[in-house]
């Protein structure tokens, strides 16, 4: 009987992998990751040079990403019978082996695997190796502390709508915004009007070889869909 063993990656620079992550990686048969159809993968890039000679790759293509709005039917539709499929592709390989499933970050913290998680209950043994979040490498990259004292921290998705984004922002002391890309003009808007824009930070790649941290009334063109947002606390201190 065998087990899977879901891996968290961390924010992207391989120092900062836990160790218990690192072992179970190097002792692996087989690993499986998601990745977008026609691309490595961010999390298969992530242990580059780490995976044990003769280990079988599994990539787990999602069907869609952002061509069709979560909002429609289909999208769900869709993404339903993909995380179908790969739970009784892995809960078959657990019968007999164990299995490493590769995550970006820490995994029960808006990744993939909870999909995975909540269908493979009671089918499958299963280990969940925790990993520093996307946002804690960012908020350090920008040098400053994200909370003090009292402060409230508020983790937002930039897809939400408009004057929700501006009503959080508005009503928090700090605050760490996900998924931009095609959103920032919107989440630019939603934070001049919580009257917060002069004081976001914008981090591209976080703890990555090629990170870039910027104040976000100084970015004028793209950003990628995986960049954040960071907003600090001025809390109390002593």
């Amino acid at each position: 009987m065998g087990k899977i063993i879901c891996t968290g990656l961390g924010p992207g620079d391989p120092d900062l992998m836990s160790l218990r992550s690192y072992r179970a990686i190097q002792g692996a048969h087989h690993v499986a990751f998601f990745r977008k159809a026609g691309y490595k993968g961010q999390a298969r890039t992530l242990v580059d040079g780490l995976l044990p000679e003769g280990v079988v790759e599994h990539a787990m293509e999602y069907p869609v990403t952002t061509e069709i709005h979560f909002s429609d039917p289909e999208y769900n539709r869709q993404l339903a019978a993909f995380y179908d499929r790969w739970a009784d592709t892995l809960a078959e390989m657990a019968r007999s082996q164990d299995v490493v499933v590769l995550c970006e970050g820490d995994p029960f913290f808006y990744g993939s695997f909870m999909h995975l998680y909540t269908r493979l209950q009671g089918r499958a043994e299963m280990e969940i190796i925790p990993g520093i979040t996307g946002m804690t490498g960012c908020w350090t990259a920008t040098g400053l502390p994200i909370t003090w004292g009292d402060d409230v921290l508020t983790v937002a998705m930039a897809t939400l709508p408009e004057d929700e984004l501006a009503a959080r922002a508005a009503n928090t002391d700090a605050l760490v915004v996900m998924k931009i890309g095609r959103n920032l003009p919107k989440l630019r808007r939603a934070l001049e009007t919580a009257g917060r824009l002069d004081d976001a930070w914008l981090v591209e790649r976080g703890t990555m070889a090629d990170q870039t941290v910027q104040k976000l009334t100084e970015i004028t063109g793209k950003v990628p869909y995986f960049s954040i947002v960071i907003l600090h606390g001025q809390g109390r201190r002593p």
